[in-house]
């Protein structure tokens, strides 16, 4: 008879307590997954707008290759002389480029470098240099 008490005691099943013990469990589980999905939206985000950058100063870049040494498009100095030029839809992105004569005995190089900036968690930028020759 003892026995058979003891068989019915551990077949009774889960209190009440170590239910509610088990929601908060999985409860805080949950939330820490969900905490996980607006962290990786951000990122995804951010890497889209270096994307963005990156071909936006590597076009920049492709289109000044094709110009010769005395196009006015690369005069010494700050393209734009003032201001940045506005990108994307919105204009987010902000390029501008620097053209620098090299010294001797590189002075038949001309180095530009394009600057591709955007503000999102922070400012950012990407540069992208070449070297064109005379």
């Amino acid at each position: 008879m003892k026995s058979h008490r003891i068989a019915a005691r551990s077949q009774r099943g889960m209190t009440l307590v170590e239910l509610m013990v088990a929601m908060v469990v999985l409860t805080i589980g949950v939330l820490a997954v969900g905490r996980v999905f607006p962290a990786g939206s951000r990122g995804q985000l951010q890497d889209r707008m270096l994307t963005a950058g990156n071909y936006y100063a590597q076009q920049q870049v492709e289109e000044l290759q094709g110009l010769t040494w005395a196009d006015p498009v690369l005069s010494i100095g700050r393209h734009p002389a003032s201001g940045d030029v506005a990108l994307g839809s919105g204009g987010q992105w902000h390029r501008f480029y620097q053209v620098d004569l090299l010294t001797a005995p590189l002075d038949n190089l001309k180095r530009v470098t394009v600057t591709v900036s955007w503000t999102f968690m922070g400012a950012r930028s990407v540069t992208a240099t070449t070297y064109l020759r005379r």
